[in-house]
C-alpha cells in the first residue's frame, strides 16, 4: 500500500475512534444528568425505581403542608388526581410555593417518602409544565374527571 494512503487510512481510523469515544462520553454524561418527570401515581406503581433520582410533579395537596417553627424542614403531599405522595424538603421554599399550586420536586425516594433536593413552583396562575399537564390530563380522562371543574363527569360514573 502506498505510504500516503496508509497514513490517510490510519488518520481516518483514529478520527473515527476519537469521534466514537467523544459520543460515548457525552451519552454517559447526559444519562447521569437526566431526571425524568413522574406523577405520584406512577411512582407508587413503581415506574420511577426505588433509588433513582427523578422529578416528581403535581399539586401541593390542600391541608398537608407542615413546618415546625424555626425549622427549615417542610413536609407536604403532592397530588396528581389519582394518588398522593408525601414529600420532605429541607431548605428555603420558593416564594410562589403554597397549597393547591403546581410544584416540581427533584430528588429520590427514601422508603415511602420522596426526599426533595430542589423545588420549583409555578410562576403564575395558569402555568403548569406541559409534561405534567399532559400526564395529569391523561389521569383525569382515565377517571372521567372534568378538567374545568375537577368534578367527576357523568360519563365517568
Amino acid at each position: 500500500m502506498n505510504p500516503v494512503r496508509k497514513r490517510r487510512l490510519l488518520l481516518l481510523v483514529a478520527l473515527v475512534i476519537a469521534a466514537a469515544l467523544a459520543a460515548t462520553f457525552v451519552t454517559l454524561a447526559l444519562q447521569r444528568n437526566i431526571s425524568y418527570l413522574y406523577t405520584p401515581a406512577e411512582v407508587l406503581r413503581g415506574e420511577a425505581g426505588e433509588h433513582a433520582r427523578f422529578r416528581l410533579g403535581g399539586m401541593v395537596a390542600q391541608g398537608t403542608f407542615k413546618r415546625e417553627p424555626g425549622s427549615m424542614l417542610a413536609e407536604f403531599q403532592v397530588d396528581d388526581g389519582d394518588a398522593r405522595l408525601p414529600v420532605r424538603y429541607e431548605g428555603i421554599l420558593p416564594d410562589l410555593f403554597r397549597e393547591n399550586q403546581a410544584v416540581v420536586a427533584t430528588g429520590r425516594m427514601d422508603g415511602g417518602v420522596f426526599v426533595a433536593e430542589q423545588l420549583l413552583a409555578k410562576h403564575d396562575e395558569t402555568y403548569m409544565p406541559q409534561e405534567l399537564a399532559d400526564k395529569m390530563g391523561a389521569a383525569h380522562q382515565k377517571h372521567g374527571i372534568d378538567e374545568a371543574t375537577g368534578a367527576a363527569s357523568p360519563a365517568g360514573n
